[in-house]
């Protein structure tokens, strides 16, 4: 009889640990990675020919990655977007700040007094409005987030926790992003000396190796610690402090985000006679990038968390062009075969015309701030061992405004406001989700939207005009149908038109300047 009372209990202790496992591998820890002005062109898996990426690489090809995914013109709606699951057509989701008050602060004036001066300017926040990190912590997770905080240009302490971060480290201000030497990050409120950095703009460099560019760049006098580095390290202690809990890790990286600054060339482009120095120096920068994604990955297999998180690499907007170089390329972009600057209705930015030697748009049209195809695509990898089947590349039209619906789908959170996402949790299992009609994103250009089945709507404000292409046999949006299709011309607009709130004329919800 003891024996049979001893083994019930064993059983029912193993099954108990059993389902606990299980329970653990259904909803995994999650790893974001936004990478910053990355065109997905410049990965190896898109056919990257000069700049190696195995560590990203192997995440597509262990998972799963959209063909078709859309982040923002550029970096502060798309972190808007993303953190609030809106798109950037609104005026009245949320509001960006001024950047560059942590860094022009009269004497006298305390980061504290500057935070203080921010809260009040920052409209409350209604009581039901959910946040990412907040669908998280609904579900028990702990929360982190290192790098470029917030959704910009500035931010506080206080919207940091309301947005649900339990754990934060790097820069309040968007405008010290630009350089990678900072005096000073935030950790949990409070203001971090970073020893041996002395640059009061964080040692911002020149976006050209001319006129003392070079010299600049390289003269390391007041730059001891690449901020890079100081995330890698913060990020890896998390994991290490979290490895027995579930946790959200949230990596706004600045990388590759100029001014091209690194504190030494990669030995892939050290003698690489076909690169300038400035495009030597950006390579690296990509590389550092799919270094840290490796380091992070194996720290995942040193926790023993590998098969039990999930990692997702994607970006904020298209590619950018950081590294101008003397009859190669220049900045602004122009035609380097006739030196007309495009006019955005006639010609437009390609690589092969404007001498970009890593075709960082994957052969799109445009780059970042634009509303063509590549200044909104992004690259898009969900990589979960043994649970989502690798190898796989998904049509389906997504959006970075949809994350935060798919994770609230996956946790089981509530979300009790509407948002603009939607859950495409079920296509990365290969099963039905539910599907955008259309997607809609804003630039300086004006508002696009694309549908389901690939039209594509745009208006140029330098014209007033709206143009028409269709992307399934048009990639590199070359040919213009609007004259051939007015009907579809007004039947999109009208669409468009009402997602912007009756008006299409680039806008963007700012603060007072403080």
């Amino acid at each position: 009889m003891k024996q049979i009372i001893v083994f019930l209990l064993f059983s029912s202790v193993f099954f108990s640990c059993m389902n606990k496992k299980q329970e653990k591998s259904e909803t995994p820890n999650v790893i974001l990675i936004y990478a910053d002005d990355l065109g997905r062109g410049l990965l190896g898996y898109e056919g990257q020919q000069i700049i190696k990426t195995p560590n990203i690489d192997k995440l597509a090809e262990k998972g799963v990655r959209f063909e078709n995914a859309y982040g923002c013109h550029y970096c502060a709606p798309a972190r808007a977007s993303l953190l609030s699951g809106y798109h950037d057509c609104h005026d009245d989701k949320w509001q960006i700040s001024s950047a560059g008050v942590y860094m022009n602060m009269p004497d006298g004036v305390s980061t504290d007094d500057v935070q203080e001066k921010l809260d009040k300017l920052f409209p409350a926040t209604p009581d039901n409005e959910i946040f990412l990190a907040q669908v998280f912590q609904k579900a028990g997770y702990v929360t982190g987030e290192v790098g470029k905080l917030d959704w910009g240009f500035a931010t506080t302490h206080k919207r940091l926790k309301r947005h649900g971060w339990d754990y934060y480290y790097g820069y309040f201000d968007h405008q010290r992003c630009h350089g990678f030497f900072p005096p000073f990050l935030f950790e949990n409120g409070e203001k971090v000396i970073i020893e041996g950095n002395t640059h009061e703009d964080c040692a911002k460099e020149s976006e050209r190796d001319e006129n003392g560019g070079y010299e600049k760049r390289w003269n390391m006098e007041g730059k001891t610690q690449f901020s890079q580095n100081l995330f890698l390290d913060k990020m890896l202690q998390f994991i290490r402090n979290n490895k027995d809990k579930k946790f959200f890790l949230y990596h706004p990286t600045q990388l590759p985000h100029g001014p091209t600054s690194i504190p030494e060339i990669h030995p892939d482009f050290k003698d690489n006679p076909n690169l300038s120095e400035i495009e030597k120096a950006y390579a690296s920068m990509v590389k550092m990038l799919d270094d840290h994604v490796g380091k992070l990955i194996e720290e995942l297999k040193t926790q023993g968390i590998y098969e039990n998180t999930l990692v997702i690499f994607t970006g904020d907007n298209g590619h950018e062009l950081y590294y101008p170089s003397p009859g190669k390329m220049d900045k602004p972009a122009r035609n380097m075969h006739t030196g007309e600057k495009f006019d955005n209705i006639k010609s437009k930015f390609y690589s092969h015309l404007a001498g970009d030697v890593f075709n960082g748009n994957d052969g799109m049209a445009g780059l970042k701030r634009d509303n063509w195809e590549g200044g909104v695509r992004v690259p898009l990898i969900y990589h979960w061992p043994n649970n989502i089947e690798g190898g796989k590349v998904l049509e389906q039209m997504v959006s970075n405004y949809d994350l935060l619906s798919t994770f609230a789908d996956m946790l089981n959170v509530d979300v009790p406001i509407k948002k603009d996402g939607i859950s495409y949790l079920s296509a990365l299992y290969e099963k039905s989700s539910e599907k955008h009609t259309y997607v809609v994103f804003n630039s300086k250009m004006g508002p696009a939207m694309v549908t389901a089945d690939g039209w594509k709507i745009r208006y140029q404000k330098s014209a007033d005009i709206y143009q028409l292409y269709f992307l399934p046999d048009d990639y590199t949006e070359a040919s213009n149908l609007a004259e051939k299709y007015p009907e579809k011309v007004e039947t999109l607009k009208a669409v468009l038109l009402e997602e912007c709130g009756g008006d299409v004329a680039p806008r963007e919800p700012r603060l007072p300047r403080l």
